[in-house]
């Protein structure tokens, strides 16, 4: 299992990794397995992090069985915290 550390970078990756390829976009979404495989996430830490991110209100997740995330979308509210983040960074 993941270190706190690693889950929130998990985390953060996801994100970062959906807006990019999406361009903010909330009518598309990244297959997990892409995010999987792009982003070096062992299947149980990309599930676990998924599922802390709908929590949040960040993303939704369409779950095959075994708690497999098949294909996961930013919600108007992550695209939000995203957009309000590069605007810090200028």
């Amino acid at each position: 299992m993941a270190t706190l550390h690693e889950r929130k970078h998990y985390r953060e990756a996801i994100m970062k990794a959906l807006y990019e390829t999406t361009e903010g976009n909330r009518f598309l979404g990244v297959t997990g397995a892409k995010l999987r495989d792009d982003l070096q996430i062992p299947e149980q830490d990309l599930a676990a992090a998924c599922a802390y991110l709908v929590g949040e209100g960040l993303v939704t997740v369409d779950w095959a069985q075994g708690n497999t995330p098949v294909m996961v979308t930013l919600t108007h509210q992550g695209i939000r915290l995203l957009e309000a983040e590069e605007e810090e960074r200028g």
